[in-house]
């Protein structure tokens, strides 16, 4: 696995991407896993499934400085977290990369895919007509740093209880290859903003998101 990308926000929040080039085999080396880690990866479907889910378990051992065995469960929303250490985490994958966001600052998202035509056809499904008003001439990254966000502020508030189309909104930004955009989530009769960042990587896009200011 080599490390592709690190980023250290501040001194309490960082995230970093890996590209897997190692067998299962070989990232199962490098981790101890414990019997519901196990059971886990048995349930997971061979190929992709399974390097994505260790890879993101390895690298989470690097960005703590760890060889160690490392508790990260997931709760019932499939959230995952870190009980013995003081940091939020969100994890991602996409194809041959896997990340992973952590922060001491408050809850967080990551979301990082791989840019294809395909959005065109679904951008009707997590676009509402207001913000694909907004979108520069159907272009796709932009659209992609559209859903990365949605994805990422998903991720960020539990993975529960939220409609992309019907519960976010973001508002009107000029796309650049790295920028910020605003989005506001409707949930539980009260709206919260989030400020997402984008970043296009390589052929990727990268959406990010820390809740430093809703409760």
């Amino acid at each position: 696995m080599g490390l592709v990308y690190l980023r250290e926000l501040n001194n309490e929040t960082k995230f970093a991407i890996w590209k897997i080039e190692e067998s299962v085999e070989e990232l199962l080396g490098r981790l101890q896993l414990d019997e519901r880690e196990k059971a886990k990866l048995e349930s997971l479907s061979k190929g992709k499934r399974t390097l994505h889910w260790l890879a993101t378990r390895v690298l989470l051992r690097y960005l703590l400085r760890t060889e160690g065995y490392i508790a990260c469960p997931s709760d019932e929303n499939g959230k995952p977290f870190l009980p013995d250490y003081p940091y939020k985490i969100s994890l991602t994958h996409s194809y041959d990369y896997a990340g992973v966001l952590m922060s001491q600052q408050g809850e967080c998202g990551i979301d990082l895919e791989i840019v294809k035509d395909k959005v065109l056809r679904i951008k009707e499904k997590f676009l509402k007509p207001g913000e694909l008003g907004f979108i520069q001439n159907n272009n796709v990254e932009q659209l992609y740093a559209c859903w990365c966000a949605k994805e990422a502020v998903y991720k960020l508030q539990g993975n529960k209880g939220v409609s992309f189309l019907d519960d976010m909104t973001i508002l009107p930004f000029q796309y650049r290859p790295q920028g910020v955009m605003t989005l506001m989530l409707r949930k539980e009769k009260k709206t919260y903003a989030f400020q997402v960042y984008y970043e296009k990587f390589q052929n990727y896009m990268l959406g990010y998101v820390i809740d430093q200011a809703n409760p």
